[in-house]
């Protein structure tokens, strides 16, 4: 009979994975939006405090960092991240430890994010890294910001790489992704208002209708994707609101229209926000009408360097073999602040499976939307692993 002195595979006594899904289980309960995860951060940090590291502060208003000492403390440091924040979304899971807050739930499991990154922190302390590990508890994932604040919180001071991971249920337990290249999209948004002149819906050619010209704008950017940008490469356009009018016999003096812009190379990315702007405004003009435009930078592309990936695949490897590494597959064009990072320091992001055996195939962003509780433990010990590659592949780099 297994006790709770004896380690697993991947390095939990049995008494240490059930207080980690606990946490798990508390975190999932409570959900809170961006930078309003006060309960969670404070959470997290008495846990990690039990584990005395070497620095242990609050930063960028809900974010928490810690510094996990390493066996050779001149040795390269590396850092992993999980994000806290959760989605105004009403639970509809059906979990014994389903969201007590009404119409907010972790629907894109950064719960399990925050567990298992925790759980790499758990095992860091008891099998260091060569250099020191720096753990980052990050807020706001959902509204592209709490990356940014964090760097500029100063959290990868001193970091030469950088590592996390997402669950995704379109893959088993015990399933990794971490592939080179393009993983997430940019993810921009656009609004446009078009002014026009109101009038009396039965005399329409005494005014000029915003709403007829919104209708030209939503169906001329479809064509940006279609025939402004090479078809061997990805992107989006999606207008996502239309809102004009008060009333079916009166034409509104404007309309407005915002959306979302997704790609996965910076040239791509420059065709989007440049035809959004001249689509909408020529447009207007066509119709009589004045187009304020706004293109708002968002967070930037996922792609993954060669090195770093292969650190990771090593790790996963070791830990579970070469079958558990998977191909994505289908390119992700979610948006994923962990890109922010990226631009500062080489690392990867990665994937987990987060599908139970017999389970189906849920998108994150819904109602239904859970990870399993045993990728929890999976996903601690990979990014452990991770890290420990990394900080070693760091270190023989510097003494060569």
């Amino acid at each position: 009979m297994t006790t709770g002195s004896t380690k697993r595979q991947d390095g939990f006594t049995d008494e240490a994975r059930e207080a980690l899904l606990l946490v798990r289980h508390d975190l999932h309960q409570h959900p809170e939006l961006a930078f309003h995860e006060e309960r969670t951060a404070q959470k997290l940090y008495e846990a990690l405090e039990r584990l005395k590291p070497a620095r242990l502060d609050r930063v960028a208003g809900t974010g928490v960092v810690a510094r996990i000492c390493g066996r050779d403390p001149h040795a390269p440091t590396v850092a992993l991240r999980g994000d806290i924040d959760a989605l105004p979304i009403q639970e509809n899971t059906g979990l014994p430890f389903s969201s007590r807050h009404p119409g907010i739930m972790h629907a894109c499991g950064h719960d399990v994010h925050a567990t298992w990154t925790l759980g790499a922190a758990q095992l860091l302390a008891d099998q260091p890294a060569d250099g020191d590990v720096v753990i980052l508890f990050q807020p706001a994932e959902e509204t592209g910001k709490g990356a940014t604040a964090m760097i500029e919180a100063g959290a990868l001071e001193g970091v030469q790489a950088v590592f996390g991971a997402h669950v995704d249920r379109r893959f088993r337990v015990g399933e990794v992704v971490a592939d080179a290249g393009p993983l997430a999209a940019s993810a921009d948004t656009f609004s446009i208002e078009l002014i026009g002149s109101g009038g009396h819906g039965a005399r329409p050619h005494e005014g000029a209708d915003p709403i007829v010209g919104a209708a030209a704008v939503v169906t001329a950017l479809q064509t940006i994707v279609s025939r402004l940008v090479n078809p061997a490469t990805a992107a989006v356009v999606t207008v996502g609101t239309l809102q004009a009018g008060t009333a079916s016999n009166i034409i509104p003096d404007r309309a407005f229209l915002t959306g979302t812009l997704r790609a996965i190379d910076p040239d791509t990315r420059r065709t989007l926000h440049d035809s959004v702007q001249t689509i909408a405004k020529a447009i207007a003009e066509a119709h009589g009408l004045t187009a304020n435009v706004e293109v708002a930078v968002g967070t930037p592309p996922i792609v993954n360097p060669e090195e770093p990936v292969g650190w990771a695949r090593t790790a996963v490897t070791t830990l579970l073999g070469s079958d558990a590494l998977k191909p994505l597959g289908t390119l992700n064009m979610g948006g994923e602040d962990f890109a922010f990072y990226l631009e500062e320091i080489p690392g990867c992001f990665l994937r987990v499976g987060a599908r139970e055996s017999g389970g189906e195939i849920i998108p994150a962003h819904n109602p239904h939307f859970y990870a399993s509780d045993e990728c929890v433990p999976v996903g601690a010990a990979v990014l452990a692993e991770t890290a420990r590659v990394a900080s070693a592949a760091l270190r023989g780099r510097r003494n060569r």
